[in-house]
C-alpha cells in the first residue's frame, strides 16, 4: 500500500460510521442527550465534520466548507471559523440542531475535500512540520492521523448514545 490508499482506506472507514449513527433519527433524536449536560448525537456529528473540515482547510490554505455556501446556515449556526465544538457547554451543544440529512451532507462535502487532499500525498509531506504550537512539533502524518482519530472517536461516541437513548 502506498501512503494514498493508507490515508484513504483510515478515512474510508468514517462516513459510514456517520450514516449509520444518524439514519432514521428525526432531530428531535439527534438533539437528545443521553442524560442532561452531555453531547448529543448531532453534535457529536457535528463536532467531528467541523474537526476534520477545519484541519482539512488550514492544510489546504483554503475556506471551511463550512464557511462557504449556506451550509452553517442551514444549521442556524454563524458560519465562524472557530467554532469547532471544543469548550462547548451543554447550552452550546443544545444550539445544534441539526436534521440526519444535513449532517451527512455537510460530512461528505468534508469527506470529498479531504479526499481530493489525501489523493495528492507524497511520503515525504508526512514529515513536515504544520504546526509548531506544540511540543514536539506536528507534522502532516501525526495531524491527519490525530483528525481521523478524533473522528472515529466521536462517530464511536454518537453510536454508543443511538444505543444508550434507544433502549429507552
Amino acid at each position: 500500500m502506498n501512503v494514498n490508499e493508507v490515508f484513504g482506506d483510515l478515512y474510508g472507514r468514517i462516513p459510514p460510521l456517520v450514516r449509520d449513527a444518524v439514519a432514521g433519527l428525526d432531530p428531535t433524536e439527534l438533539a437528545t442527550p443521553p442524560e442532561p449536560g452531555a453531547n448529543t448525537i448531532g453534535w457529536l456529528v457535528w463536532h467531528l465534520a467541523r474537526v476534520q473540515d477545519s484541519h482539512i482547510a488550514e492544510l489546504l490554505g483554503k475556506e471551511q466548507v463550512w464557511q462557504t455556501g449556506d451550509i452553517a446556515a442551514r444549521f442556524d449556526l454563524p458560519a465562524d471559523p472557530g467554532n469547532t465544538g471544543f469548550g462547548h457547554t451543554p447550552d452550546d451543544v443544545a444550539e445544534v440542531q441539526p436534521t440526519a440529512e444535513l449532517l451527512v451532507e455537510y460530512y461528505d462535502a468534508v469527506h470529498a475535500r479531504t479526499e481530493e487532499y489525501i489523493g495528492g500525498l507524497t511520503p515525504d509531506a508526512l514529515d513536515v512540520v504544520v504546526d509548531e504550537r506544540w511540543k514536539p512539533p506536528v507534522t502532516l502524518g501525526v495531524r491527519l492521523v490525530s483528525v481521523a482519530d478524533d473522528c472515529l472517536e466521536h462517530a464511536g461516541q454518537a453510536a454508543y448514545v443511538r444505543g444508550l437513548l434507544q433502549r429507552r
